[in-house]
């Protein structure tokens, strides 16, 4: 009997041994495991017996420490180790945490012996194993690395609060310097009639109504524009200007409401028009008479909504933006041909600003010369201090049709020519544009009448489109501004001029 007791004993240690062996070797690879996680995530594990001042640390909190594995585990060998200054406050929470069971969530720094500095995240927890009987267990992480990132991400936060308050400050002091010398850069004079101008943009100005610039060609129909901005409440915004003659047709409406992606053939991708750009800020449309129709209806419903869409999308798109139109066509000559529609005029004639031509301000032109003489001057690096007597009467007595854009020409073509003083202008510089006469006469009649029969051909041709290229200008060989002031030298309605377009 004792025999066959002693043989069962014997196989039940044979069939124990392997099922041992293979939880062993289980074991040890978990604990190789959980030993290489740590080491990964640098994080340590640590536990306490209070009673017993026992205390056990993983292979990773030894590395984090730098204490070799002689050492013997204990809190004291950790505080050693804690940064003077942060001393107490890691003594008071260890404390907290042993008297009163508490939990530990804290953060300190280490002072190794070679004085470098590690940032640590300590977590740990009381449990009462027995009634009589309290442990600690807990992780220790490494964190220098991320509070390193930290700190240099502060500092940048921090920099670039500076940088935003030195920009700003620099924006003001440039806006106000900007505001002193150039507020009216070019909208020089005091004629009667330029003061009226500027009245009318001191009292619309600070209110966001929509205002209609109208004047010939050349006579700073975008700086009264900007002027009204710079002195209203959405001075600091953007100031977006943009010619509705200059784009084609097709694309006008993307340019001014922007397109998703693939919304026509090039969308590669989604654009901003530019009422997302001035919001908060200006839009001002030049050469609103040019806009198509179907573009008209769109831009209706902005002002009327103050919403849109993009081309090609389906969200409406709220919009902060005041509105200042400007254009040298007769509007209500296009309202009454059916090209411009009545209800968007009424919509941008809130406040209408006529820009006077410069033959209606002859007495700003002797202001106006000393002015551009000196810019242009300034700019070439010359120095010129006078002004001839008989280029100062020509410039009074010429009717500028051109308006002050003509006269810049004039007198940057003038200063570059100059090697010496005084200043002066030659008389066939000014024959280019000749000055309307009451009826042609001779020679010059005959081909101003011809000139006229070619336009109006033209405009027949092209059913009164001026721009594009398609327009009677690209017909013509001629920049659609020389056109324009044709139009208006012989008095030709593009759209009615007696051949029934």
């Amino acid at each position: 009997m004792q025999l066959l007791d002693v043989c069962d004993r014997k196989r039940a240690l044979v069939t124990e041994l392997p099922a041992r062996s293979r939880a062993e070797e289980a074991l040890r690879r978990n604990e190789a495991y959980l030993a290489e996680a740590q080491r990964l995530s640098r994080t340590g594990s640590f536990g306490c017996r209070i009673s017993l001042a026992e205390m056990v640390w993983s292979e990773e909190t030894f590395r984090i420490f730098e204490y070799d594995r002689a050492t013997q585990p204990s809190v004291q060998a950790m505080v050693q180790r804690v940064h003077p200054q942060d001393m107490a406050h890691v003594q008071e929470s260890l404390r907290g945490a042993m008297r009163e069971g508490k939990e530990l969530d804290l953060r300190c720094r280490l002072l190794l012996p070679d004085e470098t500095v590690k940032h640590l995240h300590v977590i740990a927890r009381a449990m009462n194993v027995e009634p009589t009987r309290v442990e600690i267990v807990g992780a220790v992480m490494d964190v220098t690395g991320q509070s390193r990132v930290a700190t240099q991400l502060e500092r940048v936060t921090e920099e670039n609060k500076l940088l935003r308050v030195r920009v700003h400050a620099e924006n003001l002091a440039l806006r106000e310097e900007i505001e002193q010398a150039c507020m009216f850069e070019e909208i020089v004079g005091c004629s009667p009639a330029l003061r009226a101008v500027l009245a009318n943009i001191v009292k619309v100005a600070p209110t966001d109504s929509t205002v209609l610039i109208t004047g010939e060609t050349g006579t700073g129909k975008e700086l009264i524009a900007r002027a009204i901005h710079m002195r209203s409440r959405r001075a600091t915004g953007a100031f977006v200007g943009m010619n509705c003659a200059s784009s084609p047709s097709s694309l006008i409406a993307s340019e001014l409401f922007g397109h998703e992606r693939g919304a026509f053939t090039g969308a590669l991708q989604q654009r901003q028009g530019r009422f997302e750009v001035a919001h908060s800020g200006t839009l001002f449309l030049d050469e609103i008479g040019e806009l198509a129709v179907e573009t008209q209806v769109a831009l209706l419903r902005v002002l009327q909504e103050r919403q849109f869409e993009r081309v090609g999308g389906n969200r409406a798109i709220s919009t902060n933006v005041r509105v200042i139109a400007a254009t040298n066509r007769d509007l209500p000559g296009a309202i009454a041909s059916g090209t411009f529609r009545v209800d968007l005029f009424y919509r941008l004639n809130v406040f209408p600003i006529v820009v006077p031509p410069l033959r209606q301000r002859k007495e700003d032109i002797p202001m106006l010369v000393e002015y551009f003489v000196k810019r242009y001057a300034d700019k070439a690096g010359k120095k010129i201090t006078k002004i001839d007597q008989a280029t100062m009467e020509l410039c009074k007595a010429y009717s500028w049709p051109g308006n002050i854009r003509e006269l810049q020409n004039v007198l940057e073509r003038a200063v570059i020519l100059n090697n010496g003083e005084p200043i002066s202008v030659e008389p066939a510089s000014l024959s280019t544009h000749a000055t309307p006469r009451p009826s042609p006469r001779g020679l010059t009649g005959a081909l101003e009448t011809y000139e006229k029969q070619m336009i109006e051909a033209a405009l027949a041709e092209s059913a009164g489109k001026v721009s594009g290229p398609d327009g009677a200008a690209a017909k013509l060989g001629i920049p659609r501004s020389t056109l324009d002031t044709k139009l208006k030298q012989f008095r030709i309605d593009r759209f009615r001029g007696g051949k029934g377009w």
